[in-house]
């Protein structure tokens, strides 16, 4: 429609009429007028013309009516939508809601999204880190094709997080989008409590009598209750923000607390506050400046515990039990004397008491050490002047973890009394925990390799010179059995550093690829001897199995260390019967994922679970079992080696491996669970590696030029001796830059013979020099740490390798080996 007819039907609704209808409006007079005199002469009778210009008259008065109500107005069929209305309809409490157009324009949007965002940038364009931008972006591209969507862990660029976001399509085109976005639960404690003072928490805590207000450390106030606003300013829907909070109280000579704007004629206040953080710790940023945040709490003389006359010890009043009940935040409530008066959900979360209640002291609550301080702060606050305070304790239920207990002495509630405040910090423990736990695991590995290289060299001298000394005795000799004697224990001290090693997943593997079955039914037999009559063994296997890639012997220790243990548990119990099985299951890539582990990477894996009936392990040993020399065996029954060997040989294969207790009918434990995850390899499967029949490997007859450089004089001196004797002309050096010293003097050498570890100049660093100028020249490191380890950190040519500690006839030998490769 023409803006002309617009107007047109804008002047007709109105009644008004413009000169085109006056003309028509005559025109039709005029014809009335002329008909009726012509009837009126024809006839000659008055009656019959009057008759006729009453009918004509009813007629056009008839068309003219009708034609009124088929009008429209056009101010109703054209009046544009009054958005105000939808911006009502979506005020809500706690969530920020946004309507977008197919534009990404901001069409409207109510009080909570202007605050939180504000108003100058619509959704997906919110100031968020990249990742939730992108999650963001991803919700409103589904949104538009699937008519709903949202996203999760939605993180502000100044590192706030907790955001949660959900978009619907809508409208009678379906072109716009309602955003709707929640702060997720426990994300931000200060955010919460602000959403709390502002609604019908705040509301209720009025009307008993008790006033709050967010608070930043800076006496600022954040936000405050409405009747909070209308006591200390007269005007409830006041928001206060960025006023002091002290200017709105005074106090008299007696140092009781007033709403100044209610002088003496309002009733005195007690002033309780609560920190909303570990003042140790910065808590997340505010949207209100980013400052940290206590809850003011200004409780009314006469309200509460003890009001009227009532005793003040004998429980709290269940409407003030209800209100400190809804925070969000762990409160609790003592008398003078320091018992529990009562405690909300969330305080009984924190100390893992929920379903229970709390116990008659909070001394009850903490560790042995910690009792005294805890019973004497709770009295001094609960006796003293009005005041508030925090300390650190150790709860019962996790004494590795300090936490903050924030104490204040409340009055105005009848009789004396104490609050606490504890933040439910559990998810928050729980990821300590586990970070602390492998960065100790990750410590403890690299302290017990350190240590093993060190022995083993220690011990290859041992067993060098036992070995040089064994060739002058023969058995019958008077020192040939004590000489085998040391040379035994050496060995043994030797298997000890070979398990410090696998701990620190610096062992010499040989992994291949195979199935966990076969390697389970090699040591079936045994397993069965190990066992006994009295303990059931059982092996359980699940159907397409992916094989592994892991070194077999290395398999059959971690699987006989495992069984070892669970028949030690089992004997240790009554008669020394049980069961021990061992399953193995197939667990898929989305298996994984269901079970939202934050360990294990999401992949198939061939599972080994071995359970046994020995009774579980203690709970406080089970973040310790993998652990070197940590034992719950008797003095002298165990060195405390052997979960820590297999949990090095499962991680050095690239695998997971989990303890936890089986749970009786009694809910106790009946036994010990081992999980172990070995990744499926998805490579080919290789095939046995057969001999070259072009190039048959050469027997070495002995002799040729040897460069040993060892910065070791115990090492270098038995392998120079051992070398000698086996006919090779040997040169030494104590380190690399000797070593390249001895090349430049015109020294010709057949192999070098280097320790990798070397005070200065390293064995790989110096070999690289070398070949700069003999680019053929091979060489035989010799070190303490894996193979598989050095190879990958080592970008050397030709490189083979020995294991220390060697005998002097594997020295003799791995020398002969190489040099017979390069014959």
């Amino acid at each position: 429609m023409t803006k002309s007819g617009e107007a047109q039907l804008l002047r007709q609704a109105d009644g008004t009429l413009d000169n085109r209808s006056l003309v028509y409006i005559a025109g039709l007079a005029l014809a009335f007028v002329i008909s009726t005199a012509i009837l009126w002469l024809a006839s000659g009778s008055t009656v019959l013309a009057a008759v006729y210009g009453g009918g004509v008259l009813a007629l056009i008065a008839a068309v003219f009516a009708f034609g009124r109500l088929q009008t429209v107005p056009a101010s109703e069929e054209l009046a544009p939508p009054d958005w105000s209305v939808t911006v009502a309809a979506i005020e809500q409490d706690g969530v920020a809601v946004a309507v977008t157009d197919r534009a990404n324009r901001l069409t409207c949007a109510n009080t909570a999204f202007s605050e939180w965002f504000g108003t100058g940038i619509a959704p997906p364009n919110l100031p968020l880190d990249r990742p939730s931008l992108e999650a963001l972006t991803r919700t409103a591209r589904e949104a538009w094709r699937d008519g709903k969507a949202d996203a999760s862990d939605l993180v502000r660029t100044d590192g706030n997080p907790g955001w949660h976001a959900q978009a619907e399509r809508a409208g009678r085109g379906d072109d716009y989008l309602i955003w709707r976005f929640t702060r997720v639960d426990g994300a931000d404690t200060s955010g919460a409590v602000l959403d709390w003072i502002g609604g019908l928490t705040g509301q209720l805590l009025s009307r008993a009598g008790i006033e709050a207000a967010l608070v930043g450390n800076d006496g600022i106030i954040i936000a405050a209750s409405a009747g909070f606003a209308d006591r200390a300013a007269g005007d409830s829907s006041a928001t206060l923000a960025g006023q002091e909070f002290v200017t709105y109280l005074r106090t008299d000579d007696r140092d009781r607390i007033f709403f100044a704007r209610e002088g003496r004629k309002g009733p005195p206040q007690q002033l309780v506050q609560v920190p909303l953080h570990d003042p140790a710790v910065p808590s997340p940023a505010l949207s209100a400046g980013g400052r940290d945040a206590s809850l003011m709490l200004l409780i009314e003389s006469g309200v509460g515990i003890g009001a009227g006359g009532e005793p003040a010890n004998t429980a709290a009043t269940p409407q003030l039990e209800a209100l400190l009940g809804a925070l969000p935040l762990g409160l609790a409530m003592t008398d003078r004397d320091g018992r529990f008066l009562f405690g909300n959900n969330a305080f009984l979360r924190a100390v893992d008491r929920d379903g229970q209640g709390v116990p008659q002291y909070p001394s009850d609550l903490v560790v042995r050490e910690d009792k005294t301080a805890l019973s004497d702060a709770v009295r001094r606050f609960g006796k003293g002047p009005a005041s508030n305070g925090d300390m650190a304790i150790r709860l019962k239920t996790q004494p590795d973890d300090p936490v903050s207990l924030g104490l204040a002495g409340v009055r105005g509630l009848g009789e004396a009394a104490v609050l606490l405040s504890l933040t439910d910090s559990t998810e928050e423990t729980r990821l300590k925990r586990q970070v602390a736990q492998a960065t100790k695991m990750q410590a403890v590995g690299q302290l017990a390799g350190g240590v093993a290289h060190d022995f083993n060299n220690v011990l290859t001298a041992i067993i060098g010179y036992c070995d040089l000394m064994l060739l002058r005795h023969t058995p019958g000799d008077s020192d040939y059995d004590d000489i085998q004697q040391i040379r035994a224990n050496s060995n043994r001290a030797a298997s000890l550093t070979r398990q410090l090693l696998a701990f620190s997943r610096q062992q010499t593997l040989r992994p291949q690829v195979l199935q966990l079955p076969d390697v389970l039914s090699e040591v079936s037999q045994l397993l069965r001897r190990l066992m006994g009559a009295k303990i059931t063994f059982k092996v359980r296997h699940d159907r397409d199995l992916g094989p592994v890639r892991a070194d077999p012997q290395q398999l059959e220790q971690v699987i006989v260390n495992l069984a070892v243990n669970a028949r030690d548990a089992m004997q240790a119990r009554g008669d020394g019967s049980g069961e021990l099985s061992m399953v193995t299951r197939r667990v898929m890539a989305k298996d994984v994922r269901k079970m939202g582990s934050e360990i294990i990477p999401v992949s198939d894996y061939t599972v080994l679970v071995v359970t046994d009936t020995g009774g579980g392990i203690p709970p406080e040993a089970l973040g310790k079992i993998f652990e070197p020399f940590f034992t719950t065996k008797e003095q002298g029954k165990g060195t405390g080696l052997g979960l820590s060997t297999v949990y090095g040989i499962v991680k050095q294969s690239g695998g997971f491996i989990f303890a936890d207790n089986i749970a009786g009918a009694d809910g106790r434990p009946s036994g010990a669970r081992f999980t172990i995850y070995l990744p499926v390899h998805h490579g080919a499967v290789p095939q046995k590696a057969e001999a070259n029949p072009e190039k048959p490997a050469s027997e070495w007859s002995g002799g040729g030029r040897v460069l040993l450089v060892e910065d070791e004089d115990m090492v270098r001196a038995v392998a120079e001796r051992a070398l000698t004797r086996s006919g090779y002309t040997v040169t030494t050096a104590s380190d690399g830059e000797e070593g390249l010293a001895a090349m430049a003097n015109g020294g010709e050498f057949d192999l070098i013979l280097s320790d990798v570890v070397m005070p200065g100049m390293d064995g790989p660093t110096m070999v690289k020099a070398l070949r700069k100028t003999n680019p053929d020249m091979p060489v035989l490191f010799m070190s303490g740490y894996a193979e598989e380890q050095l190879r990958r950190e080592i970008n050397v040519e030709n490189m083979h390798f020995i294991a220390k500690p060697f005998s002097v006839q594997e020295i003799s030998e791995c020398v002969g080996s190489v040099m017979g490769k390069i014959s």
